[in-house]
Order: structure tokens, then C-alpha cells, then sequence
């Protein structure tokens, strides 16, 4: 054997061996993250395009009987405690699977978007804090060059839930979003599996989506519905294209409010592929009016998690309370924050976050840095809606 027959077969098997290692649970559908060719700054290194596919968590991979089945659960009403609420009732697809409402109404509403309104009499107050969109949650918590574990991934603006699989059974047993008071929160998920039980469309979907001895059961309720939430992702902005090598992707304007953005300090929470960190900050961010008692978060310091920046032309209204209803205001609420005025009086100044309050966001700069938020959307997301479910309530709801 030469030494080019030698060199030939060592790189050959290098290849096999890095290949092998980046596989993972994901298998072929995990990809690194692109690395950007058009450096308008040194910075531009802490954003990267979404990867072009998902990765799945091990105990969950996904399958068309699965995700078919989480389909017509994200819609179904039967998983409600009083029939009367889905998912989608909250996470619309016209909405870019949020909701146009400052914070939404759950059990004991009837009507979709801004004509949704509580039946009378009610003693069910809003939803605690403003409907985030479930786009792309396939990808959330992950971080430019870190390797991703999707059944860690972070939830709700309090971190609460780690996965989409644990994600997925929390609304159910919130009062306000999906229990009522028909069932308290230690038994409601057991009345919903003893439903779907009865219901024989959902037993064979079940037995086809899990191979187990009871395949209906909360586990693999929340697989399913996880395995669905995955599949819905926008990964192919013009944000997207041109980190992957497109230079033409964003006009000169464009490109301006990008340098803007990170020159700015946007960067430093709103960064990686999503834009975010993941992390909880105090901005002094107005509570909502819907509810009685000031929201003091998880912690009780005021703080929340960074938002995603991505699709937020289809999101408005934007913060955990949803008090602002363009881009514009919150960046001019940023600008505030940098000058040193604080919104939400229960919030002292040293409990600010000093990654906010560093900020230099001026005015004469917002319209351009809104101009690059907009590269970020991307409309081709699946947005079906399925013509009945299997109980036979009314698809998403009253």
C-alpha cells in the first residue's frame, strides 16, 4: 500500500468517525449550525441561522403516526376540563401559533382572536402572561457552537418546564388555560386520558403512533403532542439565507439595521439562532392590566426570559405581559430603559438588568433595526388545521 492509498483511506476514516460522533439521537436530521460567510462585524459571530433540520430527543422520535396524532390533540377540545378549550385555542395558526390578544382568555371563553370574550357568569381570570408563539420551540435553548438536547430545552417565560414533552401537559393542569375548576390540578390529567380512552378513532392512533401494552396513557400523551409542536418550525427566513452565504438576501437597509441591532447591545440577550439566550433578565417591562396582582415572576425579582425575535410580525403584542403592540415601542421602551426610567413602579433600580440599562438605543435608529427584525420572519410554516377530531367537539374549541 502507497502512501496516497494510506492518506486516502485515513481521511476516510476520520470522516466516518466525526461523522458518527455529530449524529447522535437526532441522526441524520442533526446538522451543526451554519457558520456565516458576510461578517458585517466581528459581532455578527453570536447570531447563526436555524439549522435546516430538527433534532429529536432520544425516548421521542418522531413518526407520521405521531405527529398525525399530536396534530388532532393540539385541536382537540377533549383536553380541556370542560370541553370547551384547545391548544390552538391560544397558539392559532394564523398567528403564527400564538395568539393576538395582551394576555389570553382560556377556559370559559368563546370566539377566536381579538372577538374571544369570557362567558357570563365567570370566576376564571386571564391567562397569567402573553401567549408565546410555539413556532420553533423545536429549537429552543440552542447556543452557537453547544451541543443541543432537545429534552432540556427551555420553557415559558419562567423556565418552568424543560423538553416540549414535559411542556406539553402543563396548560392542561393550569386553572386558567385548560383545567376550570371541574377537576383539581393532581387528578385532571387522569380524567383526560380516561376520555381519550373512550374514544375509538384515538385508541388506534395511539396503538399506531406506540408500540406499548396501554399505549394510552400521559406519557405518550405528551410525546405525541411534542413529536406535532417539532414539526413546526420557520426556518428558512432571508435573516436565514444570509447568514448561510447569501449576500443578496438583505438590502443595504437591511444590512444597516443588522449592524444597528448589535451595535446597539440587542446582541448580548438576544443572540445564538434564536435570537435569544434563554435567560431570565429584570427590564421593568409594565404589568398587564388583565390581572389583579403585579406579576413578580418565578423568582419574584421581576424577571422573565428573553423572547425569541423571530416571526414577530405575525406575535404582536410583545413582552411577557404583552403590553406593547409594535416593534417600535419596544424599542423605544429600550431607549427608555438605557435613560435610566423605569415602567413598572414595583421595580427598584437595582434589580434592573445592567445588560438593558448599558443599552444605546436611539431613536433615530429604531426604524432600521425594525427593518432587520423583519428579515427574521418566514410564512412558510405548516399551518393546517385538521377537519375534525376524533371527539367530535368543535376544532379548537368554542
Amino acid at each position: 500500500m502507497n502512501f496516497k492509498t494510506v492518506s486516502s483511506t485515513f481521511f476516510y476514516l476520520l470522516f466516518f468517525v466525526l461523522g458518527a460522533m455529530m449524529m447522535g439521537c437526532g441522526g441524520s436530521e442533526r446538522k451543526s449550525l451554519a457558520k456565516t460567510k458576510h461578517k458585517t462585524s466581528d459581532k455578527l459571530d453570536v447570531l447563526a441561522a436555524l439549522p435546516e433540520f430538527v433534532t429529536h430527543p432520544c425516548g421521542n422520535p418522531s413518526t407520521v403516526e405521531k405527529v398525525e396524532l399530536g396534530r388532532l390533540l393540539f385541536f382537540d377540545p377533549i383536553l380541556s376540563g370542560n370541553k370547551d378549550v384547545s391548544c390552538a385555542t391560544c397558539h392559532q395558526p394564523e398567528f403564527n401559533y400564538a395568539e393576538f390578544l395582551e394576555t389570553s382568555i382560556g377556559v370559559n371563553g368563546k370566539g377566536s382572536g381579538s372577538k374571544r370574550q369570557f362567558l357570563l357568569p365567570n370566576d376564571i381570570p386571564f391567562v397569567k402572561r402573553n401567549s408565546q408563539s410555539i413556532l420553533n420551540t423545536a429549537f429552543n435553548g440552542i447556543r452557537n457552537g453547544a451541543v443541543y438536547h432537545a429534552e432540556s430545552a427551555p420553557m415559558f417565560w419562567d423556565l418552568r418546564a424543560k423538553g416540549l414533552e414535559e411542556q406539553a401537559l402543563v396548560p392542561i393542569k393550569t386553572l386558567e388555560e385548560m383545567r376550570g375548576h371541574q377537576y383539581v390540578e393532581e387528578k385532571v390529567i387522569d380524567e383526560i386520558v380516561a376520555r381519550i380512552r373512550k374514544i375509538p378513532e384515538y385508541n388506534v392512533r395511539f396503538a399506531a403512533a406506540f408500540k406499548d401494552n396501554s399505549p394510552v396513557n400521559a406519557e405518550n400523551l405528551a410525546k405525541a403532542i411534542a413529536a406535532y409542536e417539532r414539526t413546526l418550525v420557520a426556518n428558512n427566513s432571508r435573516f436565514d439565507q444570509y447568514m448561510r452565504g447569501d449576500s443578496n438576501a438583505l438590502s443595504t437597509g437591511e444590512k444597516e439595521g443588522l449592524n444597528l441591532f448589535l451595535k446597539t447591545g440587542c446582541a448580548k440577550c438576544h443572540s445564538g439562532p434564536m435570537l435569544s439566550d434563554f435567560k431570565l433578565h429584570t427590564l421593568g417591562v409594565p404589568d398587564s392590566q388583565n390581572r389583579k396582582e403585579s406579576d413578580s415572576g418565578v423568582n419574584g425579582d421581576y424577571a422573565f426570559r428573553t423572547p425569541t425575535l423571530r416571526n414577530l410580525r405575525y406575535t404582536a403584542p410583545y413582552m411577557h405581559s404583552g403590553k406593547f403592540n409594535t416593534l417600535e415601542q419596544v424599542l423605544q421602551f429600550y431607549e427608555d430603559i438605557a435613560g435610566g426610567k423605569i415602567i413598572n413602579p414595583n421595580v427598584k433600580p437595582q434589580q434592573m438588568d445592567t445588560l438593558a440599562t448599558q443599552m444605546n438605543v436611539n431613536f433615530r435608529d429604531i426604524s432600521r433595526i425594525v427593518e432587520f427584525l423583519n428579515t427574521l420572519n418566514d410564512d412558510t410554516f405548516d399551518k393546517t388545521i385538521p377537519a375534525r377530531v376524533p371527539s367530535g367537539l368543535p376544532v379548537k374549541g368554542l
